[in-house]
């Protein structure tokens, strides 16, 4: 079964240096029936402005992945860890017993774009801790990479729980099928572009909660980015 959410069906926050859609409750966007998918929690599409961003505010027993898709963010942490964030870069943060850090937009000039993900560790308090890796996706192009999976495995950042994050960049007219593991569910988020799923079509910004499904098929109709979450 694959359930459709567009776009437009997210929540909103708007200020004046900030346009974040919310595809789950965040915040004072409240759904009861859009609280999660499995151990995903938050996915926030963020458009920051030049400049601007989130000044220093703590989190605790969350896995927190960072994706940029245009612009770049510069990152703090009381870990100690301080980054700049860019387009091809995956963060994790694990905020285990308390962490605290800002996020802003690297530029004084051009916004940043990028998409805000929690997810639920598979225990609490643990050690926080935050990594950050680079994946050259084009080299990938037309094909799942994995950017985040359990023990880091094959080079992907790590996460504290039994999910694994797979990002494909398609060109248009690329097609591809994808196997989906026995027992196991997914989600699948559209970052940019659009693309047929199993013979429905998704613009930029919709997303896909697949259940029971043996496998998807994908046809690009643009240049499409697509996140994919395999969960137990």
């Amino acid at each position: 079964m694959i359930k459709i959410r567009r776009s437009s069906d997210r929540g909103l926050t708007k200020l004046n240096w900030l346009d974040s859609r919310h595809t789950f409750s965040f915040g004072d966007y409240h759904e009861p029936q859009h609280m999660g998918f499995s151990d995903l929690r938050v996915i926030n599409e963020d458009r920051v402005s030049p400049g601007a961003g989130f000044p220093t505010h703590s989190h605790r027993d969350m896995e927190i992945v960072t994706y940029v898709l245009k612009g770049a963010l510069a990152h703090k942490d009381s870990t100690g860890a301080s980054s700049v964030i860019r387009v091809g870069d995956v963060q994790r943060m694990s905020a285990g017993t308390g962490i605290s850090h800002s996020e802003y937009n690297a530029s004084q000039t051009e916004p940043v774009h990028f998409l805000q993900i929690w997810i639920l560790p598979d225990q609490n308090s643990l050690a926080p801790g935050y990594e950050q890796r680079l994946f050259e996706l084009e080299k990938s192009r037309g094909a799942w990479t994995t950017v985040v999976a359990p023990k880091g495995r094959g080079g992907a950042v790590e996460v504290h729980q039994n999910v694994e994050l797979s990002v494909a960049v398609l060109s248009p007219q690329q097609r591809f099928d994808s196997r989906l593991k026995p027992g196991r569910r997914a989600w699948l988020q559209l970052a940019r572009g659009a693309v047929s799923l199993n013979g429905t079509m998704l613009n930029a910004g919709d997303v896909a909660a697949i259940t029971a499904e043996e496998g998807l098929e994908v046809q690009a109709r643009d240049h499409a980015e697509i996140l994919l979450f395999d969960l137990a």
